[in-house]
């Protein structure tokens, strides 16, 4: 399967017949208290700062620690502040973007949950993940993927968690200003499908279960429920939603009432219950509350921090386990700390450094890459990312149309624009003509629509949407 750069299972086998108990009268204190949760962040922090190397890295070839970034930022420390030997020109944040910014990042043969990894934890580090460098637009990469035959997917729809961490970074990595850089059509188009892929039991695993009722029937994993839940709360849908109280429930029902753990697929972990808060917390549904406290006293949170090593600050991937693991102590840091899949970056302690950073401006004649959709009216949305290589420190949105018509990926995106050339009201865009108050208009990193003029500026890293309507 191809899933983000996640902790990779021990194995794939049901686990253990522990039964989730019906939640009876609860205990008065039945949860971890705001001082071990602070105790836990400080010393999860200290143990992820062990996992940086030598050279300020996190991530490297293959599976590696970059999803540290999220937990850090969620305790409260930013990236650009955690530096080996306190040396702040290596700090993780610009050899983060260093790397990044490479042609060869992240591999000959990419798939859509790398930019996806790469735009939460670009966020988390303080990076505009759409203005990484003159060249690097994770946005726009992330476009690149759109499934035409079937909107609303991203990546081959067999691998559903490809569609569930488009939702999770387009929606999680806002401007830097807090906006929702993508259009609602978008957004909507991906919970349709998240919608269409929750099994029967009200959770979700990472293959595509839409339209085959045997699949829908099989039995959810607590990781995908969490994050699937989690896309469609920083996609907007509210937690009173059936869909999401449908996840809530399924998750209620995996509690393992002697030690507050959810009994998942891959048998009681702290990643499966990391990635299960993460998607309570991002709903904002209280993993300690008294629905998600069992009769023992126990909550999610209270086994996540039975599992941490203090004052070392690893965390167990399982119980049995006498040594921490990276990637059970990055997920469990991220939960117990309160957060989703990604979090805003704090502000930095080290002297002088922004709170973010970000490419300022096109490189004339360096390639680069915008991420565009184009809205009929008529629920025909194409997405696409678009090659182009501009001429100067901006460019137009005339000239981004034109590039769309033959460099866009996936082709079809725009396939003709009145008028061709020059300046001036757009008004037709893939023979759909203007009609009245129904026109064509555009919106620039979640900006309200105006009307769209071929001369309108577009600057690198905007994340460009075309509509036709009042």
């Amino acid at each position: 399967m191809s899933r983000p750069r996640t902790p990779r299972r021990l194995a794939f086998a049901m686990p253990a017949a522990l039964t989730a108990l019906a939640l009876t009268a609860l205990p008065a204190f039945a949860t971890s208290t705001p001082a071990q949760i602070a105790t836990s962040k400080t010393n999860g922090v200290a143990h992820l700062k062990s996992l940086q190397a030598a050279d300020g890295s996190y991530a490297g070839s293959g599976l590696s620690n970059e999803w540290a970034f999220s937990a850090l930022a969620a305790a409260g420390t930013a990236v650009v502040d955690v530096a080996p030997g306190g040396d702040t020109t290596k700090n993780a944040r610009t050899v983060y973007r260093d790397l990044i910014s490479t042609a060869a990042w992240p591999s000959a043969a990419p798939v859509v949950t790398d930019y996806e990894r790469g735009a939460l934890n670009a966020y988390a580090a303080g990076i505009d993940p759409a203005r990484v460098s003159a060249s690097r637009n994770l946005i726009a990469n992330i476009y690149g993927y759109w499934q035409t035959a079937e909107a609303g997917y991203f990546g081959p729809s067999a691998n559903f968690n490809g569609t569930v961490f488009a939702a999770l970074a387009l929606g999680g990595a806002r401007t830097r200003t807090g906006t929702t850089r993508v259009p609602q059509a978008l957004t909507t188009s991906m919970v349709t499908r998240i919608r269409a892929n929750q099994h029967n039991d009200g959770g979700w695993t990472y293959q595509k279960v839409e339209g085959n009722p045997t699949a829908i029937n099989s039995a959810s994993d607590v990781d995908m429920t969490g994050a699937a839940m989690a896309a469609l709360c920083v996609s907007g849908v509210p937690n009173t939603d059936t869909d999401v109280v449908q996840a809530k429930n399924f998750l209620k029902g995996k509690l393992v009432s002697a030690s507050g753990a959810f009994s998942s697929l891959y048998g009681v972990n702290t990643s499966s219950n990391g990635w299960g808060v993460a998607g309570l917390n991002a709903c904002g549904i209280n993993p300690q509350s008294a629905e998600f406290t069992t009769p023992h006293g126990k909550t999610p949170v209270d086994f996540l921090i039975a599992n941490q090593y203090n004052p070392a600050g690893g965390f167990k991937y399982k119980p049995a386990d006498t040594v921490p693991s990276a990637y059970a102590s990055i997920d469990a840091l991220r939960a117990v700390a309160g957060a989703g899949f990604t979090a805003a970056p704090p502000a930095p302690v080290t002297p002088g450094a922004p709170q973010w950073v970000a490419e300022p401006a096109f490189t004339p004649g360096t390639a680069a890459r915008l991420a565009l959709t184009v809205d009929d009216g008529a629920g025909n949305l194409r997405v696409c990312s678009v090659s182009l290589t501009p001429a100067g420190a901006t460019t137009t949105l005339g000239d981004v149309l034109a590039a769309a018509t033959s460099a866009a990926t996936p082709s079809g995106c725009v396939t003709g624009v009145t008028p061709a050339s020059g300046t001036g009201t757009v008004t037709s865009v893939n023979g759909k003509a203007n009609s009245g108050s129904d026109t064509w208009k555009v919106s620039v990193d979640g900006s309200s629509f105006a009307g769209a003029l071929r001369e309108k500026t577009i600057s690198v890293g905007d994340t460009i949407a075309l509509r036709w309507g009042a």
